[in-house]
């Protein structure tokens, strides 16, 4: 692997531009016209515009990318997270023009992106699942028809896709019709696929989700589990690792299962097993499998020691996983805060605009990631990220004491951020003593 095309923008293109460069590849980063500014488009090698503001004029064009990636030499793609990046037709098209795809190949995207056939395929291997309907549906009726076998309240969910979209709770009969209207209309319109299939919704879980990978020579390895609890309708705020919340037993038997899993379909690449867990019951379930390098992934990263980013390019050039699991040294606590463009008094309302001021802190523990810098202004086109605040420490104690401190040091003038929010939720004593749940943020905070 000599070149690599980066199909995807902001922060997670430059992490990518990053990584390929520690590993001595060459990169070449795609660019819309509102992102011409964006640090990533000239971070790489060589940039190309590849069209108007509108994603499906750019980031979500297919042809366009191969077509640049075959001009300047690339011999492979990495498609970050979003986007392209778990599209099985664009994983094999990128073959068919002999062009390496850095993710998991696409008869894995196809099987875990269904979610009907991934319950299927994890209840066949032996690992629990939330109960659920069997397939799922397009027509309304015949999903009603179903929700006897499960109950309420129900979580309505997109076959397709995730990150929140085409989801919907259910929390009785009368609501049925008009929420599942909802999230098959949004369903189609975010991923084109407008099936949904019905869980059993659980009103007070943790969500954990277990860092896999897999080699071309047979490896699965896992790199611990991730706490993803902080949300808000449905969307990760924040996340954490180690889970505060997991004894021992349940850790290794949780990550277990995300390994048989793994195995179970001769995995290759980076993926993220996703469960919830009853902190009543102690059981936890199978929810879905994403096949591509997480937003949250530096979490793991700064615990581990391990790029994930370059184990990427490593796993798609045919080498062995450079780590093992008994040799693997995690050590302290670490916690991401996503900074976003919202206005967390106003709904988390998108800001966009200009960044007159901005100064993220540093120090020992800090890490940043991002792609803006003071004077950027932020187009209102795509997703809100301007950077992940990841912070370290030998414990959960000292990290929160260290993020206190660098979210009160981080500067910003010109756009509202959620760096208010974040600080109100680690002071909040159900933050500090571990009960919250996926609901929190909704029901809870004030």
């Amino acid at each position: 692997m000599n070149r690599v095309l980066v199909a995807n923008r902001g922060e997670i293109a430059a992490r990518v531009i990053k990584a390929c460069r520690s590993c001595g590849v060459k990169t070449v980063a795609v660019y819309s016209l509102p992102d011409i500014a964006s640090s990533h488009s000239w971070l790489a090698d060589e940039a190309i515009c590849i069209g108007s503001a509108a994603a499906s004029n750019s980031y979500l064009c297919q042809d366009r990318l191969i077509h640049v990636a075959l001009q300047t030499g690339c011999d492979a793609l990495h498609p970050g997270y979003g986007f392209l990046s778990e599209r099985s037709e664009f994983v094999e098209q990128c073959h068919q023009e002999g062009i390496v795809f850095i993710g998991p190949a696409a008869e894995h995207i196809r099987l875990m992106g269904d979610k009907a056939k991934a319950r299927e395929t994890v209840m066949a291997l032996g690992v629990p699942v939330v109960p659920g309907s069997l397939g799922a549906y397009s027509d309304m009726d015949e999903a009603f028809a179903a929700v006897s076998d499960i109950g309420y309240p129900l979580l309505l969910k997109a076959r397709s896709g995730g990150g929140g979209r085409g989801m919907r709770v259910v929390e009785e009969e009368s609501q049925f019709h008009i929420l599942f209207a909802q999230a098959r209309s949004e369903a189609e319109a975010a991923f084109g696929d407008g099936e949904i299939y019905l869980e059993r919704y659980f009103e007070r879980v943790r969500h954990i989700e277990v860092q896999i990978f897999g080699d071309r020579h047979g490896n699965i390895r896992h790199l611990g589990e991730r706490d993803c609890s902080l949300q808000r309708r449905h969307q990760k705020l924040l996340e954490e690792s180690p889970s505060p919340v997991l004894d021992q037993f349940t850790r290794e038997n949780i990550c277990a299962d995300a390994i048989s899993i793994a195995k179970g379909i001769n995995y290759e690449g980076a993926g993220t097993v996703e469960f919830i867990y009853d902190t009543l019951s102690g059981e936890y379930f199978f929810i879905e499998m994403n096949t591509r390098i997480q937003v949250e992934h530096p979490v793991t990263e700064v615990v581990t020691g391990i790029d994930l980013v370059a184990e990427q390019i490593y796993v798609a050039s045919g080498k062995i996983l450079s780590f093992v699991n008994d040799e693997l040294d995690c050590s302290g606590h670490a916690i991401e805060f996503r900074i976003n463009a919202e206005d967390p008094t106003r709904d988390f309302c998108p800001s966009p605009g200009v960044l007159h001021k901005w100064q993220p802190p540093s120090g020992e523990g800090i890490r940043f990631d991002s792609h803006v810098y003071q004077g950027y202004e932020i187009p209102p086109y795509y997703d809100s990220l301007l950077g992940k605040l990841i912070v370290h420490g030998k414990d959960r104690d000292e990290a929160l004491t260290r993020s206190r401190a660098a979210l009160q040091s981080f500067v910003v003038e010109g756009v509202a951020t959620t760096i208010p929010f974040h600080l109100k939720v680690i002071e909040h004593e159900d933050f500090i003593t571990n009960k919250i749940h996926t609901r929190w943020v909704e029901t809870e905070l004030q």
